[in-house]
């Protein structure tokens, strides 16, 4: 794969990315347990029209103002609500107010991925060691994206489709989220993340989730997505692994 070779440095996925591979919302120390401790909704890291025409400006600002604050709202309150409940020994309120927390934070913690996975449209393609990992796991970069669009549009009522690293496996795998804060496979971190949910689209796209995953292959910041990629190659180096990285045929 000497010609892929990713122009992408771990110093730079740091600098897209976070320290170490960790986004923005995790980059602090670990706090001591502090009911003061809130989340806080993340600023888009461009202007609310940038992505136009495939979203428009009043849909981005109805799903990260209204939507995802409404996530990081709730969380903040289930947050306090625990507190209390702890104080209280109501163990009952503190298994319901956990599953709470547990929706809505994994909800934040998604939407906060998915703004920075966007950026303006260029029509740039997977490249570097991004394309060679898709070759290697899927076969092809247009294989991934249609095993990608099959998982999407299979969906019933909505959710997350996510591509994530195996460091296990050393290889991508897309992995449907069904129910927010359940993940197909543990251990595996996320590098890309589509919302299709109706509320993502609906305001522009209607009922037509597959105009709106395609409108989302036009607005995928495969860089962003690539800096993830390297940042998690340069964490977890876990051993033993019976396959070269990136060097197994796909399916294998």
């Amino acid at each position: 794969m000497n010609d892929a070779v990713s122009t992408l440095t771990l110093s730079d996925a740091r600098d897209d990315f976070g320290v170490a591979g960790r986004p923005d919302c995790v980059r602090r120390p670990m706090p001591s347990a502090n009911v003061d401790e809130r989340y806080v909704l993340s600023e888009l890291p461009w202007d609310a029209g940038a992505l136009a025409p495939y979203c428009s400006r009043e849909m981005i600002v109805l799903h990260h103002d209204l939507h995802h604050g409404a996530h990081v709202d709730r969380a903040n309150r289930a947050l306090q609500q625990l507190d209390s409940a702890r104080r209280r020994r109501d163990w009952l309120t503190v298994t319901q107010l956990e599953t709470d927390l547990a929706v809505n934070l994994s909800e934040h913690a998604l939407h906060t991925i998915l703004w920075t996975n966007l950026a303006p449209p260029t029509g740039a393609q997977p490249q570097g060691t991004l394309r060679a990992a898709l070759d290697n796991s899927f076969g092809s970069v247009d294989a991934f994206r249609e095993q990608f669009m099959t998982v999407a549009t299979a969906m019933r009522s909505g959710g997350w489709v996510t591509v994530a690293w195996d460091p296990y496996g050393r290889r991508l795998v897309i992995e449907p989220i069904l129910d927010r804060h359940s993940i197909a496979i543990c251990n595996t971190h996320l590098l890309l993340v589509c919302d299709v949910w109706e509320h993502a689209y609906s305001l522009q796209y209607g009922k037509a989730r597959n105009e709106w995953l395609e409108a989302f292959w036009e607005i995928v910041d495969w860089r962003n997505v690539e800096s993830r990629l390297i940042a998690q190659l340069s964490v977890f180096v876990l051993e033993p692994y019976t396959a070269p990285l990136f060097g197994c045929a796909a399916g294998t």
